[in-house]
């Protein structure tokens, strides 16, 4: 069992969500990355059973949890996506996002926002429960003209969390972190192999993963 050390928190950009998690679960890389993020089918559950399901780092997060969800079979077959649960559904919000490298500015992912509502489309009630589903673009097609990405669909990555009225982005380090400044003990830190240049922690991944803690902090 990962325990955080106090005044941690499991808080990954979109950056490593897409060079990182995602790239290493499609390739079968990295099986001890689920004890972090587990395989779960995000649309066979209600999102309040969802923090329950959580990995070992977010289990005990008040807003937010990450999941690795496997393309349904329909989907798999041409079909549309069904993103109904046993008491509502989920319902996309925005167009599509791309997400950007911040190593070289290059296309990683897309990312899809969705709001859930209690009830069935085309009707229902609107939760404060909302999703973002992320997918890698194939390596060799990340420069193309966005007609023309591909897309790699066995599996997403779903970052489940409650609507909080906050105005910082999610791809953001906490304030005083993108700061240069030492975080207090409350303040949430994200995992990253960088070596910190935006004065944000340094964390090993294989040392996270294995629960090996060893926190480097730039000065």
């Amino acid at each position: 069992m990962v325990h955080l050390p106090p005044g941690m928190r499991f808080y990954p950009t979109e950056d490593e969500l897409l060079s990182f998690f995602l790239p290493n679960k499609l390739r079968n890389a990295r099986p001890d990355m689920e004890r972090v993020i587990p395989v779960v089918d995000v649309y066979n559950f209600d999102p309040s059973q969802l923090p329950s399901m959580s990995g070992e780092a977010n289990i005990r997060d008040p807003e937010q949890w990450f999941f690795f969800c496997p393309r349904k079979e329909r989907e798999a077959q041409g079909g549309r996506p069904t993103r109904t649960t046993p008491s509502g559904h989920w319902k996309a919000t925005g167009s599509t996002t791309l997400v950007y490298s911040r190593c070289n500015n290059t296309v990683i992912g897309m990312r899809k926002t969705m709001v859930f509502y209690t009830g069935r489309a085309p009707n229902g009630t609107k939760t404060m429960w909302k999703m973002n589903e992320y997918k890698v673009v194939e390596e060799n097609s990340s420069a193309a003209p966005s007609a023309r990405r591909r897309l790699r669909n066995e599996f997403s990555l779903c970052r489940v969390y409650i609507r909080s009225g906050t105005l910082r982005s999610f791809d953001r380090r906490p304030l005083d972190v993108a700061a240069g400044k030492k975080p207090r003990a409350d303040v949430s830190v994200a995992i990253s192999n960088s070596s910190g240049k935006d004065g944000s922690p340094s964390v090993d991944t294989d040392a996270f993963l294995s629960g090996d803690w060893d926190f480097d902090w730039d000065e």
